[in-house]
């Protein structure tokens, strides 16, 4: 398959009133080069799938954005650390953030969620790689902070995620979240397939730390990775899988 891939009709658009210069996307499964596990469209290098078909994957997305415009690629480790300038060779963090043309940030997620951030300027714009360790770690709170925006200027959309209806968890998860912030217990059903395990939902999750530093422009966060099979999804593959890319860019510094 050839870089004249059409991505964009596969591609999942945010809808949120972000700024005309802010520009973002999510890849989906459906169109590309991989096979098996890995079909169709995976851009992670870290998985086993054919290293060609990543290329070829990356170039495409590299092509999507403009070729003037660096992808800052990442090592995600499930931190709170946010990469705040460009740096080939991916830079261990799990959040990212850029103030001009310069280079998109990416995450690539397969039930984790990505949270894309930008200001109401359009002059700053962030994405994070938050999965439960991420969350509890403070990912968001670091991203934010990265941003030096007003919580008011700072809108918010959550990408897909694993849902609460698949994503079971033991009782470490809930005593991580609601030993810090106990509000966090109203986002934990229990489980009806193990004793003293829950349910967790993300995006509750999410929104109440998002929520707690003042961020109140929050949409998106209704989608299923492990239901819709547009998505790669880890739990539900067993491990083997690909990983979507969200990518997010400023197309031009506003005045």
């Amino acid at each position: 398959m050839s870089d004249a891939i059409d991505l964009r009709p596969t591609l999942l658009v945010p809808d949120w009133p972000a700024p005309s210069s802010v520009r973002a996307f999510v890849t989906t499964r459906e169109t590309g080069p991989s096979q098996g596990d890995f079909a169709a469209f995976n851009p992670a290098a870290h998985v086993g799938d054919n290293p060609d078909h990543v290329a070829l994957c990356r170039r495409r997305l590299q092509k999507e954005i403009g070729d003037d415009r660096p992808l800052l690629w990442l090592d995600q480790v499930h931190s709170a650390r946010v990469q705040q300038s460009f740096q080939e060779g991916a830079p261990q963090a799990d959040a990212s953030t850029v103030s001009s043309a310069d280079y998109a940030c990416v995450v690539l997620t397969a039930d984790c969620l990505p949270v894309l951030f930008c200001n109401r300027q359009g002059t700053q714009v962030a994405v994070a790689h938050a999965g439960w360790r991420g969350l509890a770690s403070g990912v968001l709170e670091a991203t934010v902070a990265a941003m030096n925006c007003a919580a008011d200027d700072i809108l918010v959309w959550l990408g897909p995620a694993i849902s609460n209806a698949q994503f079971e968890v033991g009782p470490e998860v809930f005593g991580a979240f609601v030993g810090a912030q106990p509000e966090s217990a109203e986002a934990f059903e229990h489980s009806p397939y193990r004793l003293n395990h829950y349910m967790a939902d993300l995006y509750r999750l999410a929104r109440f730390r998002l929520e707690a530093l003042g961020i109140h422009h929050i949409s998106g966060g209704h989608f299923c990775t492990a239901c819709e099979s547009r998505f790669y999804s880890y739990r539900r593959d067993s491990g083997r899988t690909g990983r979507m890319a969200s990518v997010i860019w400023l197309a031009e510094r506003s005045a």
